[in-house]
């Protein structure tokens, strides 16, 4: 793609982003959101496969129902209650509606059948924006809107929590697989929302951290499936000794960074007498955890064939850059000793 091309969408994607974030106005919020999303679209269908092209068709109708269903909802939110405000939203009806169109927009289950697909379509790098920035905006309107029906949040993390899990046990696709551990981890998100918005914040963060570093390591060994993980030992041998920690991170394994919002989620949720839900979604963890380790078991202890007749992959350098991986994997693992500071940012 143009350099200028590219520059000019990742700044309406900036862009779109910034003004839902600094909005107060519903008609705002929204054409963030549609700036946003129309940013996007070229970068997906940018390999004029017909696969990608199938995928950026399938996200365009998405989004434009749930922008449709969102502007409708803050419509009929003016007219009963004859304010535009983000945070003036007091009626049922229209808080259940947007709740719903945000649900929609990020996938969250039960709304979040477009999300594998759509993301098995687009190659990792747009993959990443996909899993990491695009949630930034309709996470920003969540957390100002404070829904007034907690049960139905709850509903959606905890069905968000086993649809994720589940629906990743059986698949061989690293971009679906990366697909449903979004879905898992925004329902843990959601599961708190109305409790502790600031550890949903940084639950996404955590999140973004461990994403970014999953989909950069697929990227640079060129790996969209299970078994082409096999061949990464003679790739990056240090990477591939890495890697499973950072996919054992996704799982929530202590000691790793990734048990430490699970960890705070459920004390949270336990304090706020809700023993049962914490308890279900520390079961839902364990199946996200199982395919987590499906992909550890077939990096580190599952040796090729070396059948190869090309030339052999070790001798090539990377032409990826390596620092934004080494970043992100680092904090991806290490970031767990440090609890105490960033629950110490959270109250500031």
């Amino acid at each position: 793609m143009n350099p200028y091309i590219l520059a000019t969408l990742l700044f309406g994607l900036g862009l779109g982003t910034t003004i839902t974030f600094a909005s107060s106005h519903w008609l705002l919020a929204w054409m963030g959101l549609e700036l946003n999303t129309l940013a996007i679209i070229p970068l997906m269908a940018q390999l004029h496969h017909p696969r990608a092209v199938e995928a950026t068709t399938k996200y365009f109708l998405t989004q434009a129902a749930a922008a449709a269903t969102l502007l409708f909802a803050s419509i009929t939110n003016a007219w009963l209650t004859g304010q535009w405000e983000i945070q003036q939203l007091s009626h049922p009806l229209p808080t259940t509606m947007i709740t719903l169109a945000l649900a929609l927009k990020i996938g969250l289950a039960p709304l979040h059948a477009w999300l594998p697909e759509v993301l098995q379509g687009l190659d990792l790098t747009t993959g990443l924006i996909l899993s990491t920035w695009q949630k930034l905006a309709p996470f920003a309107l969540l957390l100002q809107i404070q829904p007034t029906n907690p049960n139905l949040l709850i509903l959606l993390g905890l069905f968000s929590t086993l649809v994720g899990g589940w629906g990743g046990l059986n698949q061989t696709q690293l971009r679906k697989i990366l697909a449903y551990s979004s879905i898992a981890h925004l329902g843990w998100m959601v599961l708190i929302l109305q409790f502790s918005p600031q550890l949903t914040f940084f639950t996404l963060m955590t999140y973004f951290i461990m994403t970014a570093s999953a989909f950069l390591t697929f990227k640079i060994y060129t790996s969209t499936n299970i078994n082409a993980l096999a061949t990464s030992w003679t790739k990056a041998p240090a990477l591939t000794t890495l890697t499973p920690l950072v996919l054992l991170s996704l799982g929530g394994l202590p000691p790793l960074t990734g048990f430490m919002p699970k960890w705070l989620i459920l004390q949270e949720l336990t304090k706020q007498d809700l023993a049962l839900i914490a308890t279900l979604a520390a079961l839902t963890a364990l199946l996200s955890l199982y395919f987590y380790l499906r992909l550890s078991y077939a990096m580190a202890l599952t040796i090729s064939s070396n059948t190869l007749t090309a030339t052999t992959p070790w001798r090539f350098a990377s032409p990826h850059p390596t620092l934004p991986l080494a970043t992100t994997t680092s904090l991806a693992i290490c970031l767990l000793p440090l609890t105490p500071a960033m629950m110490a940012l959270l109250t500031i």
